[in-house]
């Protein structure tokens, strides 16, 4: 949702942003890293359970400053809107994992930190809107 919209915020195909909690820290990981622990744990002689997981987090604001950034918009705070709907009331203020025995086991650990991480999903949906409007422009 967020690296969407900061990219269509930022090809002027949308205005604003509605957020809830923007203080809220999560840990956040790249889907590719999570794809070789699971492979990881195919590998192993019998089943277990392991938690995959950063063992950071950033908050959504530390996302937003990172997302708008990337698209060169240092102050976001025109384009953000705390909206009540969006706030959750058993939200948990903190998520974050402990894969130290997905470490030690299966030798993995994540590759993608956070900050390469949300420049990724802002290029991809970059790209994905520009082409998104070429067409639209197209077809008209």
């Amino acid at each position: 949702k967020i690296s969407r919209a900061v990219a269509r915020i930022s090809l002027g195909l949308q205005d604003s942003l509605s957020l809830g909690n923007l203080e809220s820290r999560r840990d956040w990981g790249f889907a590719g890293d999570y794809v070789e622990a699971m492979w990881r744990m195919l590998q192993q002689d019998a089943p277990d359970d392991y938690v995959v997981a950063t063992g950071e987090t950033h908050s959504i604001r530390e996302l937003l400053d990172v997302a708008f950034g990337r698209v060169g918009i240092s102050d976001w705070s025109g384009f953000v809107r705390q909206d009540p709907r969006f706030f959750r009331p058993a939200e948990v203020d903190v998520l974050v994992g402990d894969s130290s025995k997905a470490r030690e086991v299966l030798g993995w650990k994540p590759r993608v930190g956070f900050e390469e991480l949300v420049a990724m999903m802002v290029d991809a949906d970059v790209a994905t809107e520009t082409e998104s409007a070429d067409k639209a422009l197209t077809i008209r």
